[in-house]
């Protein structure tokens, strides 16, 4: 995955219409699923549990079913981009101790995929105005740097590939 510009209020503005489109279709196709299926299948007992369960349960599904179906769709590009990046960005973290072991040894490939980690997430956290840990981002990134330039390294995130994560 490459980093790629986005636009942050257009980012927003859609992510905010998926998510009130989906907690909408959550909440109108349980109720409606559970209340058709109890008024076909009443409960003596009052206990209508189970058709509730399975009117949220078909409800997501569904749900998940049209975001994947539409996930390639213009309006989702920046929602998709930022998902795809949250998960790139997951695979770089699972491998980071090794990461860190690797480049402080001199590997390139390690330092290449920290320094993917770091800008992804810089991006990451500017979109979602997440800027408590941008401090912190900083000093990790300043470390980066230290290392690279002491081994004369150069970080070029066009040459990110993330099958590099492999070896590590």
């Amino acid at each position: 995955m490459q980093l790629q510009k986005i636009d942050k209020a257009r980012y927003r503005n859609h992510l905010n219409k998926v998510i009130a489109a989906c907690v909408a279709s959550l909440t109108m196709g349980s109720l409606g699923i559970s209340q058709a299926l109890i008024a076909v299948f009443p409960d003596a007992d009052g206990s209508h549990f189970h058709w509730n369960l399975l009117g949220v349960m078909v409800s997501v599904m569904v749900i998940g079913l049209v975001l994947k179906k539409y996930r390639n769709h213009p309006f989702m590009y920046e929602v998709n981009y930022v998902w795809e990046l949250k998960q790139a960005l997951n695979k770089v973290t699972r491998k980071m101790p090794k990461l860190k072991k690797a480049a402080q040894q001199g590997d390139i490939d390690a330092m290449l995929a920290m320094q993917f980690s770091y800008s992804g997430s810089k991006q990451l956290w500017e979109l979602d105005d997440n800027t408590i840990t941008l401090d912190d981002l900083s000093i990790w990134q300043a470390q980066l740097d230290t290392l690279a330039a002491q081994y004369q390294a150069q970080l070029d995130l066009a040459q990110y590939n993330e099958s590099t994560l492999k070896k590590f």
